[in-house]
């Protein structure tokens, strides 16, 4: 599994070292991507650009198959062991509700990190 993070958002950031704390007994099973380093190139994975990963949480499994979105989540969170929650957030009933808070999440966290300024070229800059 791959998992393409956002490494200078500090929700995503939160989140990433939960899960790499979850996988610590599997090592090398879940590989996290951080796509915010200068060397990211999106056709080592799958052809997702920085661009499409910013965007919205992105996963490639082990068939090779890419999952944006909610079902990223789901993918990865069984991957680490929380399949039950990944299960939970794919259920019919819970889905949309899913959807449509990971939307407003997806569009809103560069602003709610204070970090919209540092993403005007194209591609997000630590401030120094």
């Amino acid at each position: 599994f791959q998992v393409l993070y956002d490494g200078l958002c500090p929700i995503c950031m939160t989140e990433i070292r939960f899960l790499q704390f979850l996988q610590r007994n599997q090592p090398g099973k879940v590989h996290f991507i951080d796509i915010s380093k200068p060397g990211y190139n999106g056709a080592k994975y799958n052809d997702v650009t920085y661009e499409m990963a910013m965007e919205e949480m992105t996963v490639i499994d082990e068939k090779d198959e890419v999952h944006r979105g909610v079902p990223a989540f789901a993918v990865m969170y069984g991957a680490v062991g929380l399949g039950w929650l990944g299960r939970f957030m794919m259920w019919s009933p819970v889905r949309p509700f899913m959807d449509k808070s990971y939307a407003i999440f997806a569009r809103n966290r560069l602003k709610w990190t204070g970090r919209a300024e540092d993403c005007t070229t194209g591609r997000c800059e630590k401030k120094s």
